[in-house]
């Protein structure tokens, strides 16, 4: 059996990660086998490139973030799959398209980089109102030099919008949605409904 996978992208502060572990434990309640991963990994290169965004910038970072991707692709995301199960990630490829972008390398280069990556199966790219997700990030403090920079979050929005509309042209199938004023909850809970279609698609095939 081949499992699902599904990545979830978006500007810092709009709710990747709490999201994330909802719909996992959405999906875990109505009995499926969960993966919840994230980009960068939990693998020691992932660490670096969690831990290096005010020391690595560029082509260099850009790199870094698509080695530790196909790393953890071979060693977590496919094995996964291969067992049959979900796997969730908060941050994949969309993110690249914005972080990398926005860190001077052209998105067709950020592309080449990272297209012989697996595609997920659903790609949820969630967003929100720039001044809701500056309030947010005041509110918990920026994680990165990408959300200290003044006017992040309108950047991010904007280039999230367009990776958004890459990734369809490319194929992939994505899910947009905005959490300026939904809560979690209700998010989670559409990224659930989502989920299930392709499961059903790909048992009728």
């Amino acid at each position: 059996m081949t499992g699902l996978f599904v990545s979830i992208d978006g500007p810092g502060g709009v709710g990747k990660s709490v999201v994330t572990a909802l719909v996992a434990e959405k999906l875990r309640d109505g009995g499926r086998a969960v993966l919840q991963t994230r980009e960068p990994s939990d693998t020691p290169l992932g660490r670096l490139a969690r831990s290096g965004t005010d020391l690595y910038q560029g082509m260099t970072m850009a790199c870094l973030i698509a080695a530790d991707r196909y790393m953890h692709v071979d060693e977590e995301i496919r094995p996964a799959l291969a067992r049959g199960e979900t796997v969730v990630c908060d941050r994949y490829v969309a993110s690249s398209l914005v972080l990398q972008v926005l860190d001077g390398v052209g998105r067709d280069i950020v592309w080449e980089m990272n297209r012989h990556a697996d595609m997920p199966d659903l790609a949820v790219i969630l967003n929100a109102r720039a001044d809701v997700i500056s309030k947010r990030l005041a509110e918990r403090g920026p994680h990165s030099r990408y959300e200290r920079e003044a006017g992040s979050s309108e950047r991010e929005c904007a280039h999230f919008l367009e990776a958004a509309r890459f990734l369809m042209a490319a194929g992939v199938r994505v899910l947009q949605l905005d959490t300026s004023t939904a809560g979690p909850q209700e998010v989670a809970a559409a990224i659930v409904a989502a989920i299930k279609e392709p499961w059903t698609m790909r048992g009728s095939a």
